[in-house]
């Protein structure tokens, strides 16, 4: 039996709608008192297929990982350059739409939009986005790495839960068509 893959964003922000500060930190995402990974894992039991933006990739690349984070999942990263898959990755560009398009014709879990900003701008814009898990930690940056850019879109959406994990709140959206 087979069921509709959706494009889940899975995400945490400040506040103030910050993803990182201008230089790609997240040191005040762990300043913030949660409760055990904060719905990571229950949400990575519902996905088979990550899709990130190139500069996200670099940022996981650089943080010295001993193992690849998304190793048994099926992973796009999504770049303008022509790369070599890996591994652990295969790169794609051209059309947002075509290629989500195609993952949702494939059987499997949901498909998740790990980021970043440019990336998420891109499935925002083609419509692809499906439902937002967006995790508010009690910290306003000013300034930074925006969740959402400036753009002509609008979007509405329907509040399918909250959650807390102590300090944290969780807000499960889904978009309405």
């Amino acid at each position: 039996m087979s069921r509709k893959r959706k494009i889940v964003v899975f995400i945490a922000s400040s506040l103030d709608g910050y993803i990182a500060t201008k230089e790609d930190s997240l040191d005040w995402l762990f300043e913030v008192e949660g409760e055990g990974d904060n719905g990571y894992s229950e949400f990575y039991e519902t996905v088979d297929t990550v899709v990130m933006g190139k500069r996200t990739y670099d940022w996981l690349i650089n943080q010295g990982l001993e193992e690849f984070p998304y190793k048994n999942k099926v992973c796009y990263v999504y770049t303008r350059s022509c790369l070599e898959d890996t591994e652990n990755v295969k790169f794609v560009n051209g059309d947002v739409k075509e290629f989500v398009e195609k993952l949702k014709r494939k059987n499997g879990k949901n498909i998740w939009l790990v980021g970043g900003g440019e990336l998420l701008q891109a499935f925002i814009q083609e419509e692809m986005v499906d439902e937002f898990i967006v995790t508010i930690a009690p910290t306003i940056l000013g300034s930074g790495i925006p969740l959402f850019r400036e753009g002509s879109y609008q979007m509405n959406l329907s509040l399918l839960g909250t959650k807390n994990y102590k300090q944290f709140v969780e807000l499960h959206y889904e978009v309405k068509r």
